[in-house]
């Protein structure tokens, strides 16, 4: 079956069938994708070696890839958090990736073989870690935060990787690379880098401008950009990846870069399905025999020993228990940026297919079981509390995890002072009302700590916190947190304290009020009724008494 519309029918609709029973799971979508290449390498419906769909395509969808997280590469999210970010991230790598190493050694592998696998091993998944995170609704969280600011120092790391594995033959074939390869390729990277900015600052810029007036015709350009500089790249001796990234740092800071990105994005899911399904299909039967010991240990290697590490560094900052422990979890899988070394390592360095093969089922694997890890954390947490104390440190706590100092008493804790909190907690200081605010987005405690705020940063699945919020001294408690989980929480240990506090929580619909009413909420608000203006109103009307009329 040569025709390219045969394969492309096949392809899709047995990446469709199984992308539906992926969601059904609740499982990321690449998995499905990479299991699709698994059928179709098992099923021999055509030859997927010589097939064009899954040898030329899917480095278009690489290419979209790194140009997008170039382009979503946020220098800020690293700063914010600064020292335990980076030393987090290069610590992890180094450690990973000498261990990884000599594990990859002792199973066989060789010197190459082994050190790319030990760097692959070390490389967690953005896509699936920011995915899993908004559905969690933790992305502003500080341990969201800080898996974010490590996957941005780990993808800057992947990508200084697959420069060193795409440097060819000099581009002006001057033998000056045989004799000085690393000086070629520092200068190499340097021009291009310095490329990148000229044309940022004083070419794109005007370009973009120009064209801006048409949505249409700015994606156009966009994609024109980013095959032009692509192809600069692979002419200079570099790879598709690196043109690609380079591509999209330039325009990261273009003001079009949001609305360019929204275009491009589902171009770049459609051929990156195509690149994991190419993935998936590199998996040969004939290898996985003799594999699953190796995959079994590469894979509990991910799960296992990489959070290990994280934790264990983390720990060294001040970060307590639970936000260690959430920030290890998420990043316990290999990243797609594993596969793509290794699938370049195999055209420039001689990586096995067999080697391709075993790295891209612990990615299958540790994917799937790292997104089950992530969806029951809180009861793992609460299973390995005893054991969670060896992780933190006696080193002066992170500013954000401080605990309240002073007891209180007859006071207001608020849980959520963003849009419906913040203007309750502006009203109580004015007031002069003892009040407790307790939120999990980093950038908002900092400010209202700045602003004199009684708060403390974390989340209802910390028991510490629990503790800190003295539930059972408080008057009255209101939480605008959206998770149900969160205030299913909250009521439970409320009644398990034997709190005697009026208790307002916020549901989303009308099935999880009962619910949460039936748990023992004394009021129920939903945002899209209930302001913060109207329960300062009603605290203004009524407090101290606690009994306010027909909230929900």
């Amino acid at each position: 079956m040569d025709n390219i519309f045969v394969q492309f029918a096949i392809i899709l609709s047995i990446s469709s069938f199984l992308g539906l029973i992926a969601l059904k799971l609740k499982l990321p979508l690449v998995v499905s994708y990479l299991l699709a290449g698994v059928a179709l390498s098992l099923l021999s419906v055509f030859d997927t070696s010589g097939s064009l769909v899954l040898h030329i395509l899917p480095e278009i969808g690489i290419a979209f890839v790194l140009f997008l997280i170039g382009m979503e590469l946020d220098l800020r999210e690293i700063k914010s958090l600064g020292f335990p970010i980076v030393i987090s991230a290069l610590g992890q790598i180094a450690v990973t990736a000498v261990v990884g190493f000599g594990i990859a050694n002792a199973l066989g592998f060789g010197a190459k073989e082994g050190l790319l696998l030990g760097l692959g091993l070390a490389f967690s998944s953005t896509v699936v870690v920011v995915k899993l995170l908004i559905e969690k609704q933790d992305l502003g969280s500080l341990y969201g935060k800080l898996a974010i600011g490590i996957l941005l120092v780990e993808d800057l790391v992947a990508v200084a990787t697959l420069m060193v594995l795409s440097v060819g033959s000099s581009a002006l074939n001057l033998g000056f690379q045989e004799s000085l390869p690393i000086i070629t390729l520092i200068l190499k990277g340097i021009g291009l880098f310095i490329l990148t900015f000229v044309l940022s600052k004083y070419v794109l810029q005007r370009i973009f401008d120009s064209v801006a007036g048409s949505t249409e015709l700015l994606f156009f350009t966009s994609i024109t950009w980013c095959f032009v500089f692509t192809a600069l790249s692979v002419l200079s001796g570099f790879s598709i990846e690196i043109g690609a990234f380079l591509a999209g740092i330039a325009l990261a800071s273009s003001p079009y870069h949001l609305q360019i990105q929204g275009k491009i994005k589902p171009l770049r899911d459609f051929f990156i399905t195509l690149f994991f399904i190419y993935l998936g299909s590199q998996i040969k039967i004939e290898y996985l025999a003799e594999g699953i010991p190796i995959i079994i240990i590469f894979t509990v290697f991910a799960l296992i020993f990489k959070p290990t590490v994280y934790m264990f560094i983390l720990g060294l900052f001040g970060f307590r228990k639970h936000t260690i422990f959430q920030t290890g979890i998420s990043l316990s899988q290999i990243s797609e940026f594993s596969l793509i070394v290794l699938v370049v390592g195999a055209s420039s360095i001689g990586v096995s297919g067999r080697t391709v093969s075993i790295m891209a089922v612990v990615g299958v694997i540790s994917i799937i079981a790292s997104s089950i890890l992530i969806s029951k954390s809180r009861k793992i947490y609460r299973f390995l509390l005893p054991i969670m104390s060896i992780f933190q440190r006696n080193v002066k706590a992170h500013f954000l995890e401080t605990e309240l100092l002073g007891e209180m008493e007859d006071h207001v804790i608020i849980i959520g002072a963003h849009r419906v909190g913040g203007p309750l907690a502006e009203y109580l200081k004015k007031e002069e009302i003892p009040f407790l605010i307790m939120d999990f987005n980093p950038h908002l405690v900092r400010k209202l700590k700045d602003d004199g705020m009684n708060v403390i940063y974390g989340d209802l699945g910390d028991p510490d916190v629990l503790d800190n919020l003295q539930l059972e001294k408080t008057k009255l408690i209101i939480s605008t947190a959206p998770d149900i989980n969160d205030n299913e929480i909250l009521l439970s240990e409320c009644k398990r304290r034997k709190a005697t506090a009026t208790i307002i929580v916020r549901a989303e619909d009308k099935a999880h009020g009962e619910a949460l009413k039936a748990l023992g909420a004394d009021y129920i608000i939903s945002p899209e009724r209930v302001t913060g203006s109207y329960l300062v109103k009603q605290i203004k009307d009524h407090w101290p008494r606690v009994s306010f009329p027909a909230l929900d």
